[in-house]
Parts: C-alpha cells; structure tokens; sequence
C-alpha cells in the first residue's frame, strides 16, 4: 500500500468543553458530507485526508496524522495506537527526517501540545513534556518509547532520544492523556513511541554545513532480500553552539536484523544501538547578563563540561499463534553512561555528577480477535511487562574538574512489574468502547554507600489503574469520544525507597478528556478536546543546584489540578500546498499545598507556560522545488512555585525551508532557524538561586542529500 500523507492545521479559539455532548447537534448540521479519500497519490507526492472509515459503516476515530504516515492493515499483532481514544498525534517521515536539529528533542516543537525545555547545557541538552507537566526533571512525566522499547532514564529523563538522529525517524507517535494501559512507570501524563525505519532497500546520505561550525553527516540504508531486512544509520555532528563554550560533538551507530518466515505469520528481529557524545557546557547567566550578552559564558563556567555514552539492545518476536490470536514480545538492555562538570551560579561550587544505569526489562502482548455474533467487533489484549534498574550515583565537590571530597554515593535497584487487560467492544458499527486495567508492583533496595544505610522502596502496593474510552461516529467525517484514566507517580532516586519509618503510597493521577473528530470542509479535518488531570499528591525531586552538601531528596506539591484545552486542525489544501496550526491552553495549579508551604495555595505550578501554539506550510512550487515554514510559540510562565518571581520564558519562533532537486537522486536545501533572530532564555529557579540559558539565534544549514 502506497503511503498517505496528511497534513495537520489547528486554530486557537474556542470556548471550554465542559459539555461536549451539548455542541454535537449544531457540529453535525456545520459538517458537510466528507469527500472520497483520493485513490493515487497527486504529483506533490500528497494525498486527500483519510476519512478512515469503511464503506459500509462509519467507524470512530481520533487520532490525527501530520506528515507522510505509512497505512498499514492492523487485522493482526497488538492494538494500533490509533486505537487509543485519546488526544493522539502521529509525526510522519516528512516532517521529520529533512530536519537539522542539534538535538531530536527538538523535533517535538512541531508536534502539538508538546513543551520543550531548552537547557542547551552540555549533554543535557533539554528534553520535552506535556499536560501541564514541565520538562525541569523535577517530575518527569513522558513515557518515552524507541522502536517499542522503554527508553527512560530512572529519573524519568530521555537520554536514550539523543542517539536516534531524524534521518532514521519512520515516525513518532504520540499519545496525550491518562487512558492508554500499555504502559505503567512514567507514562504519567502520555508517552511517545518513536519508530525508526524497517526494511526497504532505500538509502538517504546527507551532509550538512552550517552557522557556528556546525557539520554533520547523516547516512540511512535499508537491505531487503527475501526473508530477510536489514537496517543502518550512521550520524555525525560537530559545532561551537551559538554561545561561548558551547562545543559538541556527537557519534551515533545503529542496526537493525530481520527474518519473516516464508508464509509471513513469524518475524524475529534484532536491534542494536550506540551513541556518544562530548559537550563543553556554556553555563547559566545572570538576568542582566543574559540581556547584555546572551553569547557569553560566565568565568565560572570556564571548566565545566560532560560526557554521555547510551547503548541500547532490543530483541523482537512477532507472530500469529493461531488464526485471530497475535503474539509481540520485546527484550531489551538500555545501558547510560553521564559524567558532567557542572557549576549553577558563581555564589555555588563546581560538582561532578557520575550516573552510570543498567536496565533489563521484557514486554509481553497477546492479543485476540474472535468473531462473535453479538458485536460488530470485539478483540482482547493482554499484556505483561517487567524492569530491573541496577542503578549507581556518585556526586564530588570539585575544583576545575579535581575532586575535593564526596557528597553522593549511592547503589540501588528498582525493579517494576505490570500486567494489564483492555477490550475493543464494538456492539453496534458506530460506537467502540474500551474498557481497561492495570496493576503495577515496585520493588526494590537502596544502598548509601557513604552511610552504611540500607533502605527497600516503599510499600506502595498494587497500583491499580482502571481506565475506559468510548467513541462514536455519528457520520464518518464526525466522531465524538470521551475518556477516564488513572496513572500513577513514584518517586526517582532516593525518593523512591523508605530512608524514613513513614510509608508512601503512590501519587494517583485521574485525567479524563472529551472531544470531537470532524471534517468541516472536504479538505480539512480538525480535532477540539477539554481535559483534566488531578493529582492525590504530587512529588517532586528536590534537585538543590547549588545546596552543597546534596542528599537529595523529596519535595511534597500537593493535591494539584492540571486542565486545558487543544484546538487543532488538519488540511490539505490543493495538491501542493499543505499546512497545520495548533492551540493548546494548559494551567497546572496548587489545590491543596504541602504544610509546610501554605503559600503556595491555590499558586500555579512552575516553568509551565499557560499557551503551546505551533504552526507550519509546506507549498511546493514546483516540481522540483519545494518551499517550507514552521513556527513555535509558548507564553510565559512562573519560576517559583509562590509565584512571586517575574514570569519569563517565552518565546515565538520563526523556521524557513527550502529543497530544490537537481536530479532524481541528488537534492540541495536550505534551513533558516529562528529566522527573525529572535531573543528568548530559559529560566529556573531553585534554593534562593536562579539561572538564564539564551536560546540560540539566527541560523542557517546547507545540504546536500543524496539518494542510493
């Protein structure tokens, strides 16, 4: 089946959705009949947007798609995440792979409701969050996934994203909400699956030349031969970064191996994964000296630097044990390797952070698609999964990266079992319903080395999380659905074990989210959806930058209520022109504060700004030439969670593209990033200390792709 692309456009506006329900009547009399899906792809290599429904029936839907998206049947193996009746968003391959990012977090600033936290420090570049959770590292509430491989840290980060490079990138899912019961530890808020590429015998070389020294060199090469597929990347980048001190160079390896057995019911693959990378660290800067020189790096600063070092393994058996009854598994080894120099302010002193993380872990699915005579549809899945971490961190004081004495030192093991039971109930054509549990268990010990002190976790329990969606297509461009979860949040480090007599349990998070799918014009799709999530009792790492000496430990928010709500529209407008724009309004805010913070009552959360907007056009003029912009924006948010500091951080962003073909094989491209110069900073606050980062200004990429 030949791809299918599908733009993604949304509008701000609108009022909250409190009742959906209500507004469905005056929807379906605005929704005019939804045209045919076109059968061939026009010359711009686009196609009409799916309805995605059958002929026979209307069939509900909510997920939707920006970019080329491979259309796959899915009458086999585990229930596709479009299944998932919540605010899902799929990043096809042409949105993605001819980006020139220093990092892949990046590419989520084009993905819809997604907040990006730019550090730019080192190897801890950033990373990204959603729902009203910000990307401090405090909570980190994403469940990142790699190819279907669980790909986060201990503390919940996304060091593993750093070594898949765009040119690899088939796709990224991502799933925003509390109902999808695949996934137990992190998946607090949503998850995102980022898929590489499988098979084919294409293969895309690109070099790169750039502002600030930048170079870089991507290669991506599928081999398919009869039973068997086989997969490589290799990437390279090295630049100065657009302020002082900022040199990186990163290195990263990947393999994939595949056979399928002769009648295609079995497929048995291995994967194989490494990354490197080296990063002088600019460091933070006073308000005043991120407004005079936002280039500079502060004296400090001058000795700080870090190291990463990821390797991830994964093996997969896929198959069909018999007729309507598919089985996936996944074993896999996520080794991460930091060592970072780092000094936070000029009142602190410098410290040297070592993590070095093992995890083992398995994922299980069973899936069952029966005919039965009393629903249109009906499929049951099970899954089973498990972790083990076997942990170390070590922190010292330090002096020009010499070390004076220890602070931290600590071994520790978190061991995570989960198993969970969802059902696809289809009673009549229109209407799906899925029901779902599951339970999750923690174990596991922890070691101070410098102390003696041995503590297990605490006794959390089983975590059950029941969940149910329901969706209805009252036509086949008009679906409504609605939606009840349950997540759950642990501590990280330390703070997942009981050093103290007192017992924790887990923080209970209940989201729900009700929206409307439609399709108001023949070329336009669009998406609007309300959403709450409420918190028992959230937790937060104490992460004491400049608190010397450092224990670390837990910080109690609270009770807290995130809600807001998405606007988004999908359009293809013409057979060369496609574009998308996005609204998402979030507020994250203190219902019940900690005891001992009472001011913070009623206060918003920190570094969570009330507005996400992206926006992008991809117009190709002609049949070589190929013309793009995107654009990013966030409002301000506050720094402290009393909320009595100035609020910072946002930003609006301007990208520009272009692509011209020379030949079939050859291309040339130019990419323009924050193309009106435009200055921002990253900002935190922590103990009476507080840091700017200034994003980087204006620059410029050539390229030169080639096709073999």
């Amino acid at each position: 089946m030949p791809p299918r692309i599908v733009a993604f456009l949304s509008i701000p506006g609108g009022a909250r959705l409190h009742a959906m329900a209500c507004a469905v009547p005056a929807l379906i009399a605005a929704v005019p009949a939804a045209a045919q899906p076109a059968s061939s792809l026009p010359p711009s290599g686009a196609a009409a947007p799916s309805t995605g429904s059958a002929a026979s029936a209307p069939s509900a839907d909510a997920a939707l798609s920006l970019g080329t998206v491979q259309v796959q049947a899915a009458s086999t193996g585990p229930l596709p995440v479009r299944g998932v009746f919540s605010s899902v968003d799929i990043l096809g391959a042409s949105l993605v792979q001819d980006q020139h990012v220093d990092y892949s977090w990046e590419l989520f600033s084009r993905a819809p409701g997604i907040q990006v936290t730019p550090f730019r420090q080192g190897t801890d570049a950033g990373r990204f969050s959603m729902r009203g959770f910000n990307g401090e590292g405090r909570v980190n509430a994403v469940k990142l996934l790699i190819d279907g491989i669980p790909s986060n840290d201990n503390a919940g980060g996304m060091p593993f994203l750093d070594a898949v490079f765009p040119i690899d990138i088939e796709a990224i899912e991502i799933v925003r909400g509390t109902n999808d019961p695949r996934y137990g530890l992190n998946n607090i808020a949503g998850n995102a699956n980022v898929i590489t590429r499988t098979g084919g015998n294409e293969g895309r070389a690109t070099a790169t030349v750039g502002s600030f020294g930048t170079r870089e060199l991507q290669v991506a090469k599928g081999i398919e031969s009869g039973n068997w597929s086989q997969n490589y990347s290799l990437a390279w980048r090295d630049g100065d970064g657009w302020r002082d001190h900022a040199d990186a160079t990163k290195h990263a390896l990947s393999g994939k191996w595949f056979y399928t057995t002769d009648d295609g019911r079995w497929r048995a693959g291995l994967s194989a994964r490494a990354y490197r990378n080296r990063a002088l660290e600019s460091g933070y800067l006073t308000w005043d000296q991120a407004q005079a020189a936002p280039r500079s790096s502060p004296p400090w600063s001058a000795s700080d630097r870090s190291m990463r070092d990821t390797t991830q393994l994964g093996l997969y058996l896929d198959g069909e044990l018999a007729e309507r009854l598919s089985w996936s598994t996944r074993i896999y080894r996520n080794h991460y390797e930091n060592q970072r120099w780092v000094r936070f302010s000029q009142a602190g002193v410098q410290q040297e952070r070592d993590n070095d993380e093992t995890h083992h872990g398995v994922i299980s699915t069973l899936t069952w698609r029966p005919q039965v005579r009393w629903a249109h549809e009906f499929t049951l899945e099970g899954g089973l999964d498990a972790q083990w971490q076997d942990n170390a961190a070590q922190r010292y004081r330090t002096v020009d990266r010499v070390r004076t004495s220890q602070i931290r030192d600590w071994s520790f093991d978190l061991n995570t079992r989960g198993a969970y039971v969802q059902a696809v109930i289809r009673p009549v054509a229109a209407l799906k319903i899925v029901p779902a549990l599951r339970v999750d268990r923690v174990g596991g010990s922890f070691d101070n080395l410098q102390t003696g002190a041995v503590a297990p976790t605490y006794d959390y329990g089983s975590i059950r999380q029941p969940k149910i969606s329901v969706a209805y297509a009252l036509r086949d461009d008009l679906s409504v659905y609605g939606n009840w979860g349950r997540t759950f949040q642990i501590g990280t480090g330390i703070d997942a074990y009981r050093t103290q007599a007192r017992n924790l349990s887990p923080s209970i998070n209940d989201g729900w989210e009700s929206g409307v799918k439609f399709q108001p014009l023949p070329w336009l799709n669009a998406r609007v959806a309300y959403w709450e999530q409420r918190a028992s009792g959230e937790v937060t790492r104490v992460l004491g930058v400049d608190g010397l000496p450092d224990p670390g430990g837990q910080g109690n928010v609270g009770r807290t209520l995130r809600r807001g709500y998405d606007l988004q529209l999908n359009a293809q407008m013409g057979a060369r022109l496609t574009g998308w724009l996005a609204w998402s309004h979030q507020l994250a805010r203190i219902v019940t504060p900690d005891p001992s913070a009472p001011q913070t009552a009623g206060k918003e959360v920190e570094n969570v700004p009330h507005y996400l907007a992206t926006a992008g056009v991809q117009y190709r003029a002609t049949d070589r030439l190929r013309l793009s912009a995107s654009a990013s924006a966030q409002g301000n948010y506050w720094l402290d969670r009393a909320n009595t500091l100035p609020r910072t951080g946002g930003f609006a962003l301007l990208n520009l593209g272009a692509q011209w073909q020379l030949t079939p094989t050859v291309d040339v491209s130019l990419q323009v990033n924050n193309a009106t110069d435009r200055r921002y900073v990253y900002a935190w606050y922590d103990s009476g200390s507080s840091g700017y980062s200034p994003g980087d200004g204006r620059s410029v990429a050539f390229t030169l792709g080639s096709k073999f």
